[in-house]
């Protein structure tokens, strides 16, 4: 069972996959958010044999959708038509910017980090890590759902 996770953006669409056992989420890549990326998708789906995907919901700060929501319900629209795979949705409150941050503060890094830093933001890898997050997070809420045992 693998899932693809999806950070949907306007320029450029980040995907991440997670582990045969659905526990762990890892960056994959970048795409261009162009005339391609339904192709590049399915490329990846029937390569790494997915079964579910998951969509970044993006909130604003009081937790309302925001602009890009109606884009990102189109996109999901169009997932669910082309490849009739489950498609679930995950809030994605700030994972650009956790994704940045990559746990990671300016002291901890040598300059020659710090500039490497600085080209993976720019050159988009962000996105990838973002929507590694987004899996994650939708991968522990799942698996917490299925190991929760009350203790009486």
């Amino acid at each position: 069972m693998r899932i693809i996770g999806i950070d949907f953006g306007t320029k450029r669409i980040g995907i991440a996959i997670s582990d045969e056992s659905g526990t762990l989420a890892f960056p994959k890549e970048i795409l261009l958010n162009d005339k391609n990326t339904f192709k590049k998708i399915a490329e990846i789906i029937k390569k790494e044999k997915i079964t579910e995907i998951v969509v970044g919901e993006s909130v604003d700060f009081s937790g309302k959708l925001n602009i890009l929501s109606a884009r990102i319900e189109l996109f999901i629209g169009e997932l669910q038509k082309e490849f009739k795979l489950p498609v679930y949705k995950q809030k994605e409150f700030l994972t650009s910017v956790e994704a940045r941050k990559g746990g990671y503060t300016k002291k901890s890094l040598s300059p020659s980090q710090a500039h490497s830093k600085v080209k993976q933001i720019k050159s988009g890898r962000v996105d990838a890590s973002a929507a590694a997050l987004i899996l994650q997070r939708y991968l522990d809420k799942k698996n917490n759902k299925k190991n929760n045992v009350i203790i009486k």
